[in-house]
């Protein structure tokens, strides 16, 4: 375990104990200040450092979302942190909704999930998750990169307006949502490596943000959002049928 002083007072003791049982050689390295975590963990794999670890930024000045969108985080006001994992899962599908699944889950009853990896909550955006993997010798590493508002953000200039979770938790900090999430996410990506997404299909339905609404699609694909199968895959029915969205961006289109 390697960390730096904090003023934030990040627990990372306490989470290192809680994990490392089942992640032997884990580590959580904290930083003040870093352009993106994810990009880091990226790097590192490159140079064949496949070590299991959180990583995180107090502040991240090249944050990155789902398709190149800018995520910043400022101090204090967001939790910024990727988890490096060297990960051999019999399918990646569904892999961002399982993440999101725990996230959500370990949050509160009412945080919705917006398929494939973001966080809301009453038709707001409190959060996003960025998967990427590297291969190596027929081995693989994840970089699991999640983005929490703590605090609302002070732009509003937002593509979707912006929810926080201390809204609903009062006095939320960012080392305390960090411990509440990390052991359990940690979990449940153990049981993904094993299990998949299956078992996870009806607790992610219950929380669909989309589900029963009418989406459109980026390749401009319409219809009735009906939720996820087994493998993840988004199920729209359309005037042609029902077709399944495997990777592609979703919008809510207003009824």
């Amino acid at each position: 375990m390697s960390t730096q002083a904090d003023p934030l007072r990040w627990p990372a003791e306490a989470i290192w104990a809680s994990v490392v049982p089942e992640w032997p050689g884990f580590s959580i390295e904290i930083l003040p200040e870093i352009d993106s975590t994810n990009t880091e963990l990226m790097r590192r794999a490159r140079n064949a450092v496949h070590d299991p670890i959180l990583l995180l930024a107090e502040r991240q000045t090249a944050g990155r979302g789902r398709l190149g969108r800018a995520w910043h985080g400022e101090v204090g006001h967001a939790l910024t942190f990727s988890l490096g994992l060297p990960y051999q899962p019999q399918n990646w599908s569904g892999l961002s909704l399982a993440v999101g699944l725990s996230l959500a889950e370990s949050l509160g009853p009412d945080i919705q999930l917006k398929w494939p990896n973001d966080l809301w909550r009453q038709q707001r955006k409190m959060g996003g998750i960025l998967i990427e993997a590297a291969s190596q010798g027929g081995k693989s590493y994840a970089v699991i990169g999640i983005g929490l508002n703590i605090q609302l953000p002070p732009t509003t200039d937002l593509r979707t307006p912006a929810a926080a979770i201390a809204e609903f938790w009062q006095g939320a900090t960012a080392p305390m949502v960090l411990e509440r999430i990390t052991q359990p996410l940690l979990k449940a990506l153990k049981e993904f490596e094993t299990q998949g997404f299956a078992p996870l299909q009806q607790r992610f339905n219950a929380r669909d943000a989309l589900r029963g609404l009418k989406v459109q699609s980026s390749d401009a694909l319409e219809g009735l959002c009906e939720g996820v199968d087994n493998q993840g895959a988004l199920q729209i029915l359309t005037n042609d049928g029902r077709q399944s969205i495997n990777s592609s961006e979703v919008s809510v289109r207003a009824l």
